[in-house]
């Protein structure tokens, strides 16, 4: 594909166009003007009119969900909200993503913000998923997603809320008549983007020109085209609801079949949901029941391997001999297509999550709440490598069971009375959540081949010099606690204020620290229900904003404030000693980590100043907001200093060091006026964010280091003082001495180069990013297009660095141009990390277009039965304009080091593919 260098504007990121279906109310009258002012937003137990929301809250509908093959909550909410950023870092099915809202604040919690489903707060923290997490939710079931991203809003979930809070709103019936819906899709996906790599022909005279040794096996082979394919996809589901005055009920069925365009990769979900409401008593009593259950199957390839063959294996060996893969390469190399038969990766995983609300209105206004809930979720996971013969190797078996029981119990009491021209609504609560996590692994290899698969082969019967077998059982349980209340104030709707103190226990830390608390406080002024703004016609909507509150973060490991021995089964020095003078040393303990009682909670400050309006009945609306965040009181994994009892790590809270974020984000829609035959609408919205590590006592704290041949554990980026996140610390590439080899740029001119000569190049987060979508509807056509893209950030190719070395091309292994950039460059110089693999990520993507039709039943007949049916066709990564040289500048391998995320790192990442996906909708 070719590429073109894109450097975004601030006009393209602020002018953007959104298109909406019309509907036949639009025709009545246009309402427009109500819409955004009457819309209700969740807001953590509980919701509130927009026009009363005092905080910084995005909310997207389900009408304006990513349409196309979409598994979870993040490719829903991909580019449609200023301040949240999510990657597609992957193109596996189902794969993570990272979501970032307004800016990484933290070392140790990464930035996966915190989920609630229709109120019940999630923990993903080990599902025993290799994938998303958050694939247990089908997003067809999903009525909104509201995001809580200043302090004011997100406060109420007090130690959770750091990274931000994405409410969750599953669907419910709707008064009518019951309403069922059968929608099926069919998707058919190729890989994205080749990678430019010498033919065969090609691949034999820039072997023989570099001087390298080339063993010809006279094949013509594309390995890229060889070890991927057409991955074809299908969606069906059903759904069904209904309500009256009293009781409303939606229950939902789902298969989904997802296929990668790598072979034995393919995730599978089946799903049900049944949310029932009830009232009695006249209203005074209701009860919401919610059951989400989900069984998700998981084929995973060996995707780094994979990627990494494609791009190096020798074009003239053949694929095939005589029908069969060819079997015998050079340096006993696996043929990659035989490496694709032998080794598995295969998850299950089974997933309930079940909640029940029952609340009363004890008198006039003044409503108890029980929130009781449960999430219950099991995984088995099997990798093995099936014994083969030619090459020769045994086989190996890794079993992985996990489970994850999370239980809560909420109480709330909430009372709205209004006393003259005064609204209050003041809420009061307690929260008691208990997780126990459980894993049970183990591990053997050297399975004979005979025949018989390792899962079932007995390791007891096996010939003793070939068993090797190891086991690990680990057990965690933690608790949170928690008060909290919120008081809504409000003043003839015009002068609004918001306070909310939470006070959050956790057991993951020491007894005298064990509680923190995190108070917030908003006010907002809706300036255009003032006299003087009554008869400005032009203006229909104008509010400003404030906020200001502490979140925090207790992602820490378990039981890390407690010191921790580790028994010495082999004997060695480290636990004792001899007791004899035969020198042998019996069994000891040591040591492994000291305590401390006294780590205390992580804290983010967050101020923000914004403002909302509306102009033009409303159909020209936007948002301004201005947010400073602060996280201080780090936490970290440090080496202690204690001369007495010393241990290899001990958790301290970092004092002075201090991530802050600073940021501008802008939102623009249109809409056009609805009484026309062709409706319109345009928007868009970009985030600007500054972001710098500040006082930290460290030069620079690693969290991304090189894989690969040759670059094992070399720093790549981390957080360095005085710089953004994810910085890149590596040496400055010069270019080529007269000998061919690396000549970098001596910073602290001792005439030798040296770990002291990196220097901060560039960093891996954007400095903004920006998001565009249209939709338009002409009779019963409806159009959709969604762009996104970011500037600014660098990217690390670790891929280039690790396989593209023109060393590698001597021993015909390296298919690339990348090898040929330097004619003079030497078959021994070194893949040295440093600037020379450092790219820019700037890009540019149209991510979805969708096309739809919606054909009237009663042109077939059948209206009588059927409300409306609708095909549809979406077209999903369609092109991407970018200067990046691998697969797509969307990346983060996540080479993560002492649970510090890492950012802006490629290597050998699973490509991502270019889908069309067919669908029709049936509405009885």
């Amino acid at each position: 594909m070719k590429r073109i260098y894109l450097v975004p504007t601030v006009l393209m990121s602020c002018v953007s166009l959104t298109f909406a279906q019309k509907k036949e109310s639009d025709t009545l009258k246009d309402d427009s003007k109500l819409k955004d002012i009457e819309e209700v937003v969740m807001v953590g137990y509980g919701s509130q009119k927009k026009s009363d929301v005092t905080g910084a809250v995005g909310s997207v509908k389900s009408e304006d969900f990513n349409k196309g093959m979409v598994a979870n909550v993040g490719q829903l909410l991909q580019g449609k909200v200023a301040g949240v950023n999510v990657s597609n870092v992957s193109g596996e099915p189902g794969a993570n993503q990272n979501i970032i809202i307004r800016g990484v604040g933290s070392l140790r919690s990464g930035t996966t913000p915190l989920y609630v489903v229709d109120g019940f707060v999630i923990d993903n923290s080990n599902t025993g998923t290799a994938n998303n997490p958050m694939n247990f939710i089908n997003p067809n079931d999903i009525e909104s997603l509201d995001i809580l991203k200043d302090a004011s809003a997100a406060a109420i979930y007090g130690a959770r809320g750091a990274n931000g809070v994405i409410v969750i709103t599953t669907k419910k019936g709707k008064k009518g008549r019951t309403q069922m819906n059968l929608s099926s899709n069919l998707t058919i996906s190729n890989l994205a983007n080749k990678m430019n790599v010498f033919s065969a022909d090609e691949f034999r005279r820039q072997v023989t020109a570099a001087g390298g040794k080339l063993d010809d096996m006279g094949g013509n082979t594309d390995w890229q085209d060889e070890l991927t394919r057409t991955g074809i996809s299908e969606n069906v589901n059903f759904s069904a609801s209904g309500a009256t005055e009293n009781s409303n009920y939606y229950a939902a069925l789902g298969y989904e079949d997802q296929e990668g365009i790598l072979y034995n990769s393919n995730l599978k979900r089946y799903s049900g949901r049944v949310n029932v409401s009830q009232k009695a008593f006249d209203g005074r009593v209701n009860i919401d029941f919610n059951l989400n259950g989900i069984r998700t199957e998981n084929n995973r390839p060996n995707a780094t391997s994979v990627v990494s063959e494609m791009l190096t294996w020798n074009p003239t060996f053949p694929a095939y001999t005589n029908g069969a893969p060819t079997t015998v390469f050079n340096n006993g190399g696996f043929n990659p297509l035989i490496r694709r038969q032998i080794y598995k990766d295969y998850t299950t995983n089974n997933r309930i999550l079940a909640n029940v609300s029952p609340s009363i209105e004890i008198i006039k206004g003044l409503t108890y709440k029980l929130n009781l809930g449960i999430d219950y979720s099991t995984a088995e996971r099997i990798i093995q490598n099936i014994p083969h013969a030619i090459p020769l190797e045994n086989g190996s078996l890794n079993l992985s069971n996990y489970s994850n029981n999370n239980t809560l119990v909420e109480n709330t009491l909430t009372y709205k009375f209004k006393i003259n021209s005064h609204d209050f609504n003041v809420m009061a609560g307690h929260s008691y959540q208990k997780l126990l996590l459980t894993s049970r692994g183990s591990y053997y290899q050297n399975f004979p081949n005979n025949g018989i698969e390792p899962q079932y082969q007995i390791p007891a019967l096996l010939p003793a010099d070939l068993q090797k077998v190891t086991s690990t059982i680990i057990a965690n349980k933690n608790e949170l606690q928690s008060w909290f209340g919120r008081v809504n104030y409000g003043y003839q709707d015009k002068y609004l204020l918001t306070a909310t103190l939470r006070a959050d226990g956790s057991s993951k830390f020491g007894a005298n620290n064990r509680y923190g608390v995190f108070p917030s406080v908003a006010a907002g002024w809706n300036i255009s229900k003032e006299s003087f703004l009554e008869n400005v016609d032009p203006i229909n909507n104008l509010k400003l904003r404030a906020s200001w509150g502490k979140t925090g973060n207790q992602e820490i490991p378990s039981k890390i404030t407690k010191r921790s021995y580790q028994a010495d089964s082999n004997g060695s020095a480290q636990a004792t000693y001899p007791l004899n003078d035969s020198g042998n040393y019996p069994v000891g303990i040591y040591l492994v980590r000291a305590n401390n009682p006294d780590l205390q909670w992580e804290v983010t400050t967050q101020t923000n100043i914004g403002l909302d309006f509306g102009i033009l009945n409303n159909r020209l609306t936007g948002t301004i907001d201005f947010f400073n965040k602060v996280s201080d009181n780090i936490l970290l994994e440090i080496n202690p200093v204690d001369p007495i009892e010393p241990a290899p790590k001990v958790w301290k809270n970092i004092p002075n060091m201090k991530i802050n974020n600073t940021g501008l984000e802008l939102s623009l829609n249109y809409n056009s006026n609805p009484n026309k035959a062709f409706t319109y609408s345009v928007g868009s919205n970009t985030s600007f964010i500054k972001n710098k590590v500040k006082d930290s006592p460290y030069k620079v704290l690693t969290t991304g280091e090189a894989q690969g041949p040759g670059t094992t554990n070399a720093v790549i980026n981390g957080y360095v003082n005085g710089e953004p996140i994810g910085t890149f610390y590596v040496r400055e590439f010069l270019g080529l001495d007269e000998k061919g080899t690396n000549i970098f740029r001596d910073v602290n001119g001792d005439g030798i180069i040296t770990d002291n000569d990196r220097v901060a190049s560039g960093s891996a987060l954007p400095d903004f990013t920006y998001n565009i979508s249209l939709k338009a509807a002409y009779k019963n056509f409806d159009l959709g297009l969604n762009f996104n893209g970011v500037a600014g950030n660098m990217i690390y190719n670790n891929t280039a660095s690790t396989l593209f070395s023109r060393g590698r091309l001597g021993i015909s292994q390296n298919t690339t141009d990348a090898a040929t950039q330097f004619p003079n460059e030497s078959l021994n110089n070194t893949n040295v990390i440093s600037t020379r693999y450092l790219e820019k990520g700037d890009f540019f993507r149209l991510n979805n277009a969708t096309l739809g039709y919606s054909l009237d039943p009663k042109i077939l007949g059948i209206g009588e039965h059927v409300r409306n049916i609708r095909f549809s066709v979406t077209a999903q990564n369609l092109f991407v304009i970018t200067k990046y040289s691998g697969f797509d500048p969307e990346i983060n391998t996540g080479l993560s080091q002492g649970g510090i995320q890492s950012f802006g790192i490629d290597y050998a990442t699973y490509p991502k593919a270019r889908s069309f996906v067919f669908g029709v909708n049936v509405a009885f």
